[in-house]
């Protein structure tokens, strides 16, 4: 599966918009002190622009995602949407001051990072294979399996 620029570009601004929006919905939600009943807390959330605006942003990110969804391959969508925003997440709660765990966080990142680019070698990797093309009609195919398949056809 071949992912184009422009489904590449949604899922990467997907993963920004969930990676940036995490630590300020924290640093927003943080604000309110004391034990409260739903509707209470839901109303003091909701005139909370520090939380509000962080929420919408985030919600834009799932509603793109899942427009994105229809034309993408679900197998890279998700590991690349959901690692790229653990990544951003980090950068911008070290940004915001947030202790992101040093070097075992570090670490983590470059993991990722090789985890996303095997991903994406992999699916270009599995853009040029055809796993339902015929055999006998690739002069090229293995002779091993040309035989099997001559075999199994007498």
């Amino acid at each position: 599966p071949r992912c184009p620029p422009g489904q590449a570009l949604s899922l990467a601004l997907v993963a920004a918009l969930w990676g940036t929006t995490g630590p300020w919905l924290r640093a927003g939600a943080e604000e309110r002190r004391g034990p409260r009943g739903l509707l209470e807390e839901l109303r003091l959330l909701g005139l909370n622009r520090r939380f509000l605006l962080p929420f919408l942003l985030n919600q834009a990110g799932s509603l793109l995602f899942y427009l994105t969804l229809a034309s993408t391959d679900l197998s890279l969508a998700v590991p690349l949407c959901n690692s790229l925003a653990l990544i951003v997440t980090l950068v911008t709660g070290k940004i915001l001051g947030e202790d992101i765990g040093g070097k075992r966080a570090v670490a983590g990142m470059l993991l990722t990072m090789l985890g996303v680019s095997l991903c994406l070698a992999g699916a270009e990797g599995a853009a040029g294979a055809d796993p339902g093309a015929d055999p006998e009609a690739d002069p090229g195919a293995d002779p091993r399996q040309q035989e099997l398949i001559q075999g199994s056809r007498s």
